[in-house]
């Protein structure tokens, strides 16, 4: 399994629960998206950006998030939520994810999230702060 995740320099482990399947006897589509969020924000918290926006104001602002599904999953099972930042711009970076079953051993989903840089107090987009850029190159060169 760690080869599926190879490449991933943030790796976040959630049980799925019994009340996130649905009707259908899987988990719900949009639960999907949320092991994604938490392992962004796993991300995000070893990259020091909640300490940035506590001092700065300015921080990450999801503005756009695509998934495409693979594999239903269902309880029991423990998934793993790998993340990586694969494109940095001026004022946005693009966070790619992969969900994997550990019960399967295979990938239940993937997809990616555009994420900008935003200034809070002025409530607009602002360039990427050169320690933020700083913070996330550190990281994936651990990848």
């Amino acid at each position: 399994m760690h080869d599926l995740l190879a490449g991933y320099p943030v790796i976040l482990e959630i049980p799925v629960a019994w009340g996130e399947m649905d009707a259908f006897q899987h988990v719900n589509n949009i639960v999907y998206l949320r092991y994604a969020e938490s392992a962004r924000v796993a991300y995000l918290e070893q990259a020091g950006l909640s300490d940035a926006l506590q001092t700065s104001g300015v921080g990450p602002i999801l503005a756009s998030i695509q998934c495409r599904y693979k594999f239903p999953l269902t309880y029991p099972d423990t998934v793993r939520v790998g993340v990586r930042v694969s494109e940095v711009g001026d004022d946005r970076f693009t966070v790619v994810f992969r969900i994997v079953s550990t019960r399967h051993q295979r990938i239940a989903a993937e997809g990616d999230s555009v994420i900008v840089s935003y200034d809070y107090q002025l409530g607009k987009k602002v360039s990427l702060p050169a320690g933020m850029r700083a913070s996330i190159e550190a990281i994936e060169q651990r990848s």
